[in-house]
């Protein structure tokens, strides 16, 4: 019996994380302690038509995570840029996540670009709805 409720119990606290990570706003404010803006690393501009000003710790790379915000300073997406050569050698991912709203995710490959040069599939979590992902688009 005290078995079953533990259990359930387990249930209701990760059912109940799950819903908050899912509905909870879009995250703000700076990029946490240790990411830098992706344009004072390497030359690409400060905003990304598409993705939006990237910041990322500088020992993750070339995988990230990488976190985009808009031109209001509003996170709208987290970036994992994955290299082709490691999907093709089956390589296994550990990605950290960032607690926050998701609403849908886009995957996309990339031929390389300062910083990540090799060819690389971008994965794209977006915090935002389609509307805010247009917000980057400009």
């Amino acid at each position: 019996m005290n078995r079953q409720l533990a259990a359930a119990s387990l249930l209701v606290i990760l059912t109940a994380s799950v819903v908050e990570a899912q509905t909870s706003p879009a995250p703000s404010g700076p990029p946490p302690r240790g990411f830098k803006r992706v344009s004072d690393l390497v030359k690409i501009p400060r905003f990304l038509p598409g993705l939006g000003a990237l910041y990322v710790r500088p020992e993750t790379l070339p995988v990230g995570p990488f976190l985009a915000y808009d031109r209001r300073g509003r996170r709208v997406s987290t970036i994992y840029m994955i290299p082709v050569e490691d999907i093709g050698n089956r390589k296994k991912f550990d990605l950290a996540g960032f607690a926050g709203r998701n609403d849908h995710v886009s995957i996309y490959f990339n031929e390389g670009h300062p910083g990540v040069e090799m060819p690389h599939y971008h994965v794209v979590i977006w915090h935002v709805n389609k509307a805010g992902e247009a917000r980057v688009a400009k």
